[in-house]
C-alpha cells in the first residue's frame, strides 16, 4: 500500500514537473494583434487557395492534425460556429499539419462545411508566423475584417471564448 502511494505521488511530481517544463520552454502565444500573413495551399480537392480569396471576412484559422485527439474533438464546434455565423460573413479554414492522403482518409469519416488546406511540412511555420511559439497543435487565431490577427488560442478552446473573440472581432 505504501509502496503504490509513493509511486502514485512520484507520477504526479513528474506530471507537475512535465507541465511546468513545457510552459518554461515554449511560451504562450503572442497576445499583441499582427497582420495575417499572406499564405496560398492548395485544399483537400487540389485547388490553390490563398489567404487573398477571404479578404473582408472575420476568419477563424484552425491548425489541425488527424492524430490530435484535441483536434478532432474541436471540430464538431468550428462546424457548429461556420454555421452560425456564416450569414455574418464569418470564414473557418481548417489548416492540416500534414500530407493530403492522412487528410482524406479522415475527412471520409467527418463531415465539415469549411474549407481544409493541406498544408504539409510548411505548416507548423506558418502558424508560428501566426503566433505559435510552441509549435503545438491545435492552434487556432481570429482573423479581424482588416486582416489583422486579434486572438489566439494555443491548444483546444473553449466554443463560448471563441464566440465572443468572433463576436468582439465582428465590432
Amino acid at each position: 500500500m505504501k509502496q503504490a502511494a509513493i509511486v502514485i505521488l512520484l507520477g504526479l511530481f513528474a506530471l507537475a514537473g512535465g507541465i511546468a517544463l513545457r510552459y518554461s520552454l515554449y511560451p504562450a502565444p503572442e497576445t499583441e494583434a499582427s497582420p495575417l500573413p499572406a499564405f496560398t495551399l492548395p485544399d483537400i480537392s487540389g485547388k490553390t487557395r490563398s489567404s487573398g480569396e477571404w479578404q473582408d471576412k472575420i476568419l477563424v484559422i484552425n491548425f489541425w492534425a488527424t492524430w490530435c485527439p484535441s483536434c478532432r474533438k474541436e471540430m464538431p464546434d468550428l462546424v457548429a460556429l461556420q454555421e452560425q455565423y456564416a450569414a455574418r460573413g464569418i470564414q473557418v479554414i481548417g489548416i492540416a499539419l500534414e500530407d493530403k492522403e492522412p487528410v482524406e482518409k479522415y475527412l471520409d469519416t467527418v463531415k465539415i462545411n469549411y474549407p481544409t488546406l493541406i498544408a504539409g511540412d510548411q505548416g507548423m511555420a506558418l502558424a508560428a508566423q501566426m503566433g505559435n511559439r510552441a509549435e503545438a497543435v491545435p492552434y487556432t487565431v481570429v482573423v479581424d475584417r482588416q486582416g489583422m490577427i486579434r486572438e489566439r488560442y494555443l491548444g483546444k478552446f473553449s466554443k463560448p471564448d471563441l464566440a465572443k473573440s468572433i463576436d468582439q472581432a465582428s465590432d
